[in-house]
């Protein structure tokens, strides 16, 4: 159990370095992601990277699924 806790760990870490550096080198979403933004309020929600990232989750967890067989 204790490897597995520290596996996801260092999962989180790089992806979160990995967003770190994305917006560093200026990537701001993909288009079609909703931003409003007025004087008091700030609202984002990112539509077509939510899709994409469910896409490739979906993906990945049928890979894995078919590999484990």
């Amino acid at each position: 159990m204790g490897k597995l806790i520290v596996v996801i760990g260092v999962v989180l870490v790089v992806f979160g370095a990995g967003l770190w550096l994305l917006g560093r080198l200026g990537f701001r979403g993909l288009p079609g992601d909703i931003l409003y933004e007025s004087d008091n309020v700030r609202l984002y929600f990112p539509v077509a990277t939510c899709l994409v990232l469910s896409a490739v989750a979906t993906l990945l967890f049928w890979l894995w699924q078919w590999w484990m067989r």
